[in-house]
């Protein structure tokens, strides 16, 4: 919910600074006009930068990732004692 009112609040700036440099002409209107697709692109950008931060941040689990190969060596045994050829050759 926070990361929904960061990006309502950023939109209504922007949208205000726009509409007041539309009003005051101080920047030539022709780069007036396309300020919203390089707001759209800056916020891209910012998007992608947030999940490359995430995915470099992912905390790992030592203890998780112990578990999971246990839950994995079973379901192998499981499946040959069905008769179920898992074809792996990665053996524990």
């Amino acid at each position: 919910m926070k990361h929904i009112v960061k990006i309502i609040t950023l939109l209504v700036t922007i949208c205000a600074l726009w509409m007041g440099l539309l009003q005051m002409s101080f920047a030539p209107s022709s780069h007036t006009w396309l300020l919203p697709i390089y707001f759209t692109v800056l916020l891209g950008c910012y998007g992608l930068l947030m999940v490359g931060v995430g995915l470099m941040r992912l905390p790992t689990c030592p203890r998780e990732a112990a578990l999971l190969q246990q839950d994995i060596s079973e379901a192998k045994g499981f499946l040959k004692q069905r008769g179920v050829d898992v074809g792996s050759d990665y053996e524990e």
